[in-house]
């Protein structure tokens, strides 16, 4: 027999990640399958990419093949496995099934066909098999995890059963207070489904946050940017600043520059330790001036220069 290349088949190398083998296979289902197919070879091909992904998906099959792979070269005919190769990798006392998918090559019964276990054979396509774990993303809000709620999420399963199609299902899904963007959340038996009564594999969700018009995150920290008058920023007077759970009122130090940022200690994501909150001031000016509103400034003008002048001529004396 022919040694099979399951990399080539799938469009992928030995280092591909199992997304990037999941993402290739449904590509390739898609435009081979015999039912809407127009090339010549639609049926063969679609039958050798079911077969490669049944090994590249499994993390046994695939050290295995992958074993097998150092010591064998693609193409070459004759191929024959190294005597008992399969004892290298018994655990316990199961087996390599091949999880019922249809007929598959010489190639691939004579290196999965039979089961690990010395003088055991498994009608194929009735041994249990634990489904597969799967992930996805949610989006939550930001004031999500600050109480922690449980919310409604309607996610697209992909679902292969002789051609790839998209089925919605609607969880209720418990946002636990704290939770930060990036971390997970694991929903047992909600992955794909289990072969021959086998239990199905659990969900992970990763959690991140939808864009919110005020601040920024920023790990458990967050920051927004507070516009201030420029007499607010030269007088240090008392504002309003919104966090995510209230308007606080904060003093300005006298005389503040635009971008200073001041900290809120603990006002940040809620967390074993609390993050901080940062306001960022922005000094922003009047579109437009009145003529007393001009003439204050000029006069504003007219006292800097002076106290300028005063303060340069108190340094050459005191030097």
């Amino acid at each position: 027999m022919d040694y099979k290349d399951y990399y080539k088949i799938m469009g992928v190398d030995k280092t591909s990640t199992q997304d990037k083998i999941k993402t290739s296979y449904r590509k390739l289902a898609r435009k081979f399958h015999p039912d809407v197919s127009k090339e010549k070879d639609a049926e063969t091909r679609f039958k050798d990419i079911n077969e490669a992904y049944d090994v590249l998906r499994d993390k046994e099959k695939r050290a295995a093949y992958d074993q097998l792979g150092s010591n064998w070269k693609a193409g070459q005919s004759g191929f024959t496995p190294p005597p008992r190769w399969q004892e290298q990798y018994q655990q316990g006392n199961g087996s390599f099934n091949t999880d019922g998918q249809g007929d598959f090559s010489d190639f691939f019964e004579s290196l999965f066909g039979g089961g690990f276990n010395a003088g055991q054979h498994s009608p194929r396509g009735h041994q249990p098999k634990q489904g597969q774990n799967s992930h996805a993303k949610i989006l939550i809000d930001l004031s999500d995890t600050y109480t922690g709620v449980t919310r409604s999420f309607t996610l697209q399963d992909q679902i292969v059963n002789g051609q790839v199609q998209s089925k919605a299902r609607t969880l209720k899904i418990k946002i636990p207070k704290g939770i930060k963007p990036g971390q997970k959340i694991r929903l047992q038996k909600q992955g794909d489904a289990g072969f021959s009564d086998a239990k199905n594999g659990d969900l992970y969700l990763e959690v991140g946050f939808n864009p919110h018009p005020l601040y920024v995150i920023e790990g458990v920290d967050i920051t927004t940017e507070l516009t201030i008058t420029p007499w607010q920023a030269a007088l240090g007077e008392k504002v309003k600043v919104p966090t995510p759970t209230g308007t606080i009122d904060l003093t300005l130090p006298k005389l503040v520059s635009s971008g200073a940022k001041m900290r809120l200690k603990g006002r940040g994501l809620p967390s074993k330790i609390p993050g901080d909150f940062f306001v960022k001031l922005k000094i922003a000016f009047p579109k437009s001036l009145s003529p007393e509103a001009e003439t204050l400034y000029q006069s504003l003008k007219g006292l800097a220069t002076s106290h300028d002048k005063t303060e340069n001529a108190k340094q050459k004396i005191d030097s």
